[in-house]
Parts: C-alpha cells; sequence; structure tokens
C-alpha cells in the first residue's frame, strides 16, 4: 500500500507540472488561434496549354507571377488565423483545351492539391467546367476570358465570380465597325452549336435589324466541321458583303482558306475569338491575315492602370515583350487583373476561410488594368472592348488597330487606320 501511495502521488505532482509547463509556454503569445502550419496561400490556375486553345493560355503563369512578384519579396499577404504573411504560391493545371479535362484538372487541385482559391480563363470549354467543379466543393474561384452570356448558362453561382464582357456589347462593336464602310448590308455568320456560337447567333438576330442589316444564317454545326461549301455556296448566292465567323483558330482558318480556294471574298471579313493573336494571323499564311477584323479585349494603348503595380497597360506590355520576347497579345491584360482581384480580396479578407474569401471576393471594387471590376447581383463584372483590324506591322509582322472605340472611348484610335481601313479583299 505505502508504495501504490507513493507512486500515486508521484504521478499527480507530474501531471500538475506538466499543466504548469503548457501554461508558462503560452505565456506572452498572440490571441491567433493555432492552426496547422501554412507556408504559403496555393492557388490552382486551370489553363489551356496544349490544344487548339494554347495561344490563349500562352503568358501562364508567367505574367500571373509578375504581377505579385513584389508582393511575395515582402513575405506575401497578412493572413490573420495563421498570425503572419503568407506569400502566394500558382500551381497550374493543363485542361488540354478540353472541357472534360478541364473539369478534371479543377477537381484535381481542389482535391488533391488542396488549393486555397481557383482561377479559370479562356473561353467557356475551359471557365464552365472549373466554375462547376467550384460551386460542387464549395471553393472560392475567380474567372474571366469567357462570353459571360455562356458563363451565366452554367449559374446561378454561389462560389464563382466572372468579369468579361457580354454578346450584346460584342455583336454592337462588330456592327460599328461594318457602319464603316460602305456596303450592302448582308451578313453571313458562321457559327458553331457550341455556348458562343448559340450566343452570337441569338444576338447578332436581334440586333442586325435594328442597325439596318440582313443575316444570312446556315444554322449551328458542331466544332471541326472540315468542309464548308455548303455555307459558302449560300453566301454567295445571297451575294453578302460581310461575313462574321465564331470560331476556334483552326476551324475558322479552314473555312477562310475554303472561301478563298471557292471565289468568296466579302468586303469585310470578321472573326471573333479565331484571330486574336499574332500567332493566329501568321497561322494562316499567304497574307490570308491582311484586313481581317476581330474583337479587341484588351490593348497596350489602353488607358487603364493596374490597381497592384501601377503599371499602364503600354507598361504591362514592354514588360511582357522584354520577359519574352514574344508581342504582347489581347489575353495579357486579364490574366493579370485576375491576380489584382485575387489580391485585392486577399488582403481584405486576411483569411483563407472559405466563406470570408468568397464575401471578400463579393464586394469587390476596384479598377484593374481591363477596367472597373465590382459585381452584380449574378456574379458578373461586366467589362467592355473595342473593335480592330491586323495590318501588316512596322515593329512586328502583324499589328492591331484600333477602329471602333464607341463602347471603351479610353481606348484611342489608331488614326492611320481610319484614314484608310483597307478591307480583306
Amino acid at each position: 500500500m505505502i508504495h501504490f501511495k507513493m507512486a500515486k502521488l508521484t504521478t499527480t505532482l507530474l501531471i500538475i507540472m506538466m499543466v504548469v509547463v503548457v501554461m508558462l509556454a503560452g505565456c506572452g503569445k498572440s490571441d491567433v488561434p493555432v492552426k496547422a502550419q501554412k507556408d504559403y496561400i496555393l492557388i490552382g490556375r486551370v489553363n489551356p496549354v496544349t490544344g487548339p486553345l494554347a495561344s490563349f493560355g500562352t503568358g501562364t503563369p508567367q505574367i500571373e507571377e509578375k504581377a505579385i512578384e513584389a508582393i511575395n519579396k515582402e513575405g506575401g499577404i497578412y493572413i490573420a488565423e495563421y498570425g503572419k504573411k503568407l506569400p502566394i504560391k500558382i500551381i497550374v493545371a493543363d485542361s488540354e483545351s478540353n472541357p472534360t479535362k478541364a473539369a478534371e484538372a479543377a477537381n484535381k487541385l481542389i482535391l488533391q492539391d488542396k488549393v486555397d482559391l481557383l482561377m479559370a480563363a479562356h473561353t467557356p470549354d475551359t471557365v464552365n467546367p472549373v466554375a462547376a467543379a467550384a460551386e460542387r466543393h464549395k471553393i472560392p474561384c475567380i474567372t474571366v476570358d469567357a462570353l459571360s452570356d455562356a458563363w451565366l448558362s452554367g449559374g446561378p453561382y454561389t462560389w464563382n465570380y466572372h468579369a468579361f464582357w457580354k454578346v450584346h456589347s460584342l455583336v454592337d462593336v462588330y456592327l460599328d465597325m461594318w457602319d464603316q464602310l460602305s456596303t450592302n448590308k448582308k451578313i453571313g455568320l458562321i457559327a458553331p452549336n457550341d455556348p458562343d456560337g448559340m450566343a452570337i447567333a441569338d444576338m447578332l438576330k436581334k440586333k442586325a435589324p435594328e442597325r439596318g442589316y440582313s443575316l444570312v444564317d446556315p444554322g449551328r454545326f458542331p466544332p471541326n466541321t472540315k468542309d464548308y461549301t455548303a455555307m459558302i455556296n449560300q453566301f454567295k448566292q445571297a451575294d453578302v458583303d460581310i461575313v462574321l465567323a465564331m470560331q476556334i483558330p483552326p476551324d475558322f482558318a479552314t473555312a477562310w482558306k475554303q472561301m478563298k480556294q471557292q471565289g468568296l471574298v466579302p468586303k469585310v471579313m470578321s472573326a471573333a475569338k479565331a484571330i486574336l493573336f499574332p500567332a493566329d494571323i501568321a497561322a494562316l499564311g499567304d497574307d490570308l491575315g491582311e484586313g481581317l477584323t476581330t474583337e479587341v479585349w484588351w490593348s497596350p494603348v489602353s488607358g487603364n492602370k493596374s490597381s497592384l503595380t501601377g503599371q499602364t497597360s503600354l507598361e504591362l506590355a514592354k514588360m511582357w515583350t522584354d520577359l519574352s520576347g514574344r508581342q504582347p497579345m489581347a489575353t495579357l491584360g486579364y490574366k493579370h487583373a485576375s491576380m489584382e482581384i485575387v489580391v485585392d480580396a486577399l488582403k481584405r479578407a486576411q483569411s483563407l476561410d472559405r466563406n470570408k474569401l468568397r464575401e471578400a471576393i463579393k464586394s469587390t471594387n476596384i479598377d484593374t488594368v481591363v477596367g472597373h471590376i465590382q459585381y452584380n447581383d449574378q456574379n458578373l463584372a461586366e467589362t467592355l472592348l473595342v473593335g480592330g483590324q491586323w495590318v501588316k506591322g512596322k515593329t512586328w509582322p502583324w499589328e492591331m488597330n484600333i477602329i471602333s472605340n464607341k463602347k471603351m472611348p479610353i481606348v484611342p484610335l489608331s488614326a492611320e487606320a481610319m484614314k484608310d481601313m483597307p478591307s480583306s479583299r
């Protein structure tokens, strides 16, 4: 019995000493809740690195990483639950320009990589599947660069916030450009049965007659169509002066070359989505890009500035050329603006709690390099765009002239283009 009591007393004393040590260890520390160790904020970025949309994905993650370079050098962003600054780390997953692969990439980033926030860009083929994954797993998600009407078709959204223009603005830009030339105002439409194609067809049917134009629409067809002869014959019979295509780059190249071969050369050849980048124009070959018109999402001559770095659009463009040796592209501004939105939200949230971060994104109200970003009750921040025309360049083989800026007068017109705007003939 004596030995048992002594052992019991010794055990009691040890427990008391351990409690005291724990209490003393806590003295002088902050009231920040104890969290598992975390070394960085992890952002997952779904991007078309390969496939027919790869030209859209060019520049990721270099542009995003340059946007946060200064912040990371200073230690990152203060996160209250960890009581310290955390740098931002970006992990990129390839969508392979395929909606199914985009969904798989998003799920992997969420479930395996345990990202704190998702980002995605570059057409509904990438954005919509990622948005769906974010909603399913209840994780904050910031998206850009997909026709907003097509994005909205996947809603309503609780966790995804999108910034881009809507199809009504796109159609207005094309009509504004076409108004500058003398034509018979007959439009031939090439639009597949994907979300972009259906959206532009519906809006053009509504707006074209209001502006005095008639529309020749052969109907929707599958992407990757190889023979456009029936459409071309229909356009020739209708004597269209204007053709508008809403296609991915390789599909448009096929259609445009067949039009040339079969003797259909309209006064105006416009292509949405297909010829946004100099590489797409160069890939047409044989000077087939001369005079083609398209929408311009962002331009080095835009008057907007970055809320994150203070760079003007021109400075951002120069940074990219110095970094890559390559010509600035239309997606550059939106890639940078994505990080402006992310950093602004993280700074205000000071938290990686999903609900707190979502609320911070929801209340975004900033001026970015692509314009003002403020989300509405559908989680959409509608941006604007201008119209441009590809011409042989002086600095680069192909350069973009801004020829219509009614939607966004902060972007100056290219004076040379307005003096002698060449047709596609």
